[in-house]
């Protein structure tokens, strides 16, 4: 049985915020794909209709403790750049999903 846990993040992007955006999704990408315990990182787009991208990243952990020592890493290193996603998302008129999620086994 896997013990593995991914974190799915669904965003609506402005075409007004894409650029600004998936520019900050690839340096993310990257500080995770570093990690230790990722075993898969994809980033997905779709144009969903003029003026709009979703964009949905996926992020495959070896373990909820993989899992959790990148948020607190990442965390930290936010706050070395002074760096707020959250008021990022809002500025660029975003709408996010984000959660964990376990395989489904039937």
């Amino acid at each position: 049985m896997s013990s593995s846990v991914y974190r799915v993040d669904k965003f609506v992007v402005p075409a007004t915020a894409h650029a600004e955006f998936m520019a900050r999704v690839a340096t993310i990408k990257g500080m995770l794909d570093a990690m230790p315990g990722c075993r898969q990182n994809l980033v997905l787009e779709q144009v969903s209709g003029p003026g709009a991208f979703n964009v949905v990243t996926i992020v495959e952990w070896e373990s909820a403790e993989a899992m959790e020592n990148a948020k607190t890493a990442v965390s930290a290193r936010y706050r070395d750049i002074n760096f707020n996603p959250q008021e990022t998302i809002a500025r660029l008129g975003i709408t996010a999903d984000m959660a964990n999620y376990r395989l489904y086994a039937a």
